[in-house]
């Protein structure tokens, strides 16, 4: 028990940052555990540093660092650099990730890695099943968010209560509560800003909680608390995806002019293209386009 306490204690800070979006903290702290007390903590330390480059979109240094001789529990990261950097076809990677989830069902990492790179891909029911191989906090608040996609608000609380059972102090637990908060709507909405400003108050702001609070605000229309807590977010990272969704949703709400939240439309499509938003948006716009053009008349039914 006290070696695992101790385990627990060296990784604190370096999980929390990291699930908290704070991805340069985390990075900072574990370059601080130079003397892990065992070999799985800092394959651990490791998992999160890497987890935390790719969050800045500094694929690179995942790509280099990585290779065969690496720790199973690392090498998957691998494929989730090479899904995102985009170096290769995506088609490759999932199908590689595929063929190694069935060979190594047991590997969490791979686990997480998979059921990433299917939500990107919008395969929502494949990442929902991937995700029960494992029993860790992390999967089961992947699976959390998950089931929010699908508006199972159900069977999200149902997770929820595992989730707690596990540790119901955790950063995640708490941070899943907020989404299902935020999902359920009504007087929950203002329960879920208070799981935000407690975080915000522990460890700091970061876009993440800042976007969870703004969300809140928006929900409640108190539209310049979320364009104030959002403008912060946009100070830490100018081109947080979820920050620049916000912001257009926003600039609808308050009926500002279309250009402004043009900008960000541009914004987001410039800093992530692939954004599953602007997915979402070109789907949309073909749909519009193809009906046009099916109602419009044609040139030959114009009398001379």
């Amino acid at each position: 028990m006290a070696r695992q306490q101790q385990d627990v204690d060296e990784l604190f800070e370096i999980k929390n940052y990291f699930y908290i979006g704070n991805y340069q903290q985390c990075i900072n702290e574990a370059q601080k555990l130079r003397k892990p007390s065992t070999p799985e903590v800092a394959i651990q330390r490791d998992f999160y540093t890497y987890r935390s480059y790719m969050a800045q979109n500094k694929f690179l240094v995942v790509l280099d660092e990585i290779h065969g001789a690496s720790p199973p529990e690392i090498q998957p990261l691998k494929y989730l650099a090479d899904y995102l950097a985009g170096k290769i076809k995506k088609d490759s990677v999932v199908a590689q990730v595929e063929q190694q989830v069935q060979a190594n069902a047991n590997n969490d990492t791979l686990i997480l890695v998979a059921a990433t790179i299917y939500v990107n891909e919008g395969n929502l029911e494949a990442a929902y099943k991937v995700l029960h191989a494992t029993e860790s906090l992390e999967a089961m608040a992947f699976i959390i968010d998950i089931l929010l996609k699908l508006d199972r608000v159900d069977l999200a609380r149902k997770k929820l209560k595992e989730m707690q059972d596990k540790d119901d102090d955790a950063t995640l637990t708490q941070l899943a509560q907020a989404w299902i908060n935020v999902a359920t709507g009504g007087d929950k909405l203002q329960d879920a800003y208070y799981i935000y400003q407690e975080l915000v108050d522990k460890y700091g702001s970061t876009p993440l909680l800042l976007n969870g609070q703004a969300v809140t605000f928006i929900g409640q229309a108190k539209y310049e608390e979320a364009e104030a807590a959002l403008q912060e977010a946009l100070d830490k990272d100018a081109n947080y995806p979820d920050t620049l969704v916000n912001m257009i949703t926003l600039q609808r709400h308050m009926a500002k002019a279309p250009e402004i939240a043009n900008r960000y439309l541009s914004q987001l499509k410039d800093a992530n293209p692939d954004h599953p938003y602007i997915r979402d948006l070109k789907i949309k716009e073909n749909d519009f386009h193809r009906i046009c053009q099916q109602y419009s008349p044609s040139v030959s039914a114009i009398p001379a």
